[in-house]
């Protein structure tokens, strides 16, 4: 998997959960934030910028946005950065703007010795199955239906492949661990991630390392059909598979 993935479960109250990442970046320090912009990227860049500034001063936030419906062309994109932030939004979207680049960037991060960090949608792309919203399962409700991110059916499309495990985000401020629950039960994914908001989890190595304000639930499918959850607080970790 190259260079660390950084996988922020989204929130705006802990600037801490990116000094990880961005101790990582070597080089003039100058962050890559793609941004989906829906109208507004030019104040959602500010709000990551400040974030980014905030933990670590050094620091340069440069903005790529994509427009809605465009698609992401890292070779152009990427040059002179050191570091890609994903940023959040429309996750279905997010998906469909790296689609044509799902193998291509994460070659060119690895080639590059780049890290890569993921915040809430950023964070759900980096899976190599990932679950992008929805909050029916054959009808049924599994998530309250304002996290759906416009889709009515759970839908899992492919992702990036940073990580081997499918991830879901905002875990315990939403509900999108039963949504993450019901993909790993019905073998959609292999396993996963629900991030609470203020949370990192920081994967590279063979294993995967909570920090910040919440905890990280970790869905793995069971032998009898079912599925085993665990949690893990700040300072845990546990190994991939």
């Amino acid at each position: 998997m190259g260079s660390r993935t950084f996988l922020i479960g989204g929130g705006w109250d802990s600037a801490e959960v990116y000094e990880p990442f961005l101790r990582e970046v070597r080089g003039g320090r100058r962050i890559g934030c793609l941004i989906l912009d829906e109208g507004d990227g030019a104040a959602q860049f500010e709000r990551y910028a400040a974030a980014l500034r905030k933990a670590g001063p050094a620091c340069v936030p440069v903005p790529l946005p994509v427009p809605l419906g465009g698609r992401f062309a890292p070779e152009a994109a990427l040059d002179g950065i050191d570091g890609l932030l994903v940023c959040g939004g429309l996750t279905p979207a997010y998906q469909e703007a790296l689609a044509e680049c799902l193998e291509r960037l994460p070659a060119l991060l690895a080639g590059r010795g780049m890290p890569y960090a993921g915040f809430s949608a950023g964070a759900a792309v980096a899976a190599r199955r990932a679950v992008v919203g929805g909050w029916l399962v054959d009808g049924v409700p599994v998530c309250p239906e304002e996290t759906g991110e416009d889709l009515a059916e759970v839908e899992v499309r492919a992702g990036l492949g940073l990580v081997p495990f499918a991830v879901d985000v905002h875990a315990a401020q939403w509900g999108t661990l039963a949504r993450l629950v019901a993909a790993v039960g019905r073998r959609e994914v292999p396993y996963g991630v629900a991030v609470d908001e203020n949370t990192l989890l920081t994967v590279g190595d063979g294993e995967a390392l909570v920090s910040g304000a919440g905890r990280v639930h970790v869905v793995r499918p069971a032998a009898d059909g079912g599925v085993v959850v665990r949690a893990y607080g700040a300072g845990e970790g546990f190994g991939l598979e």
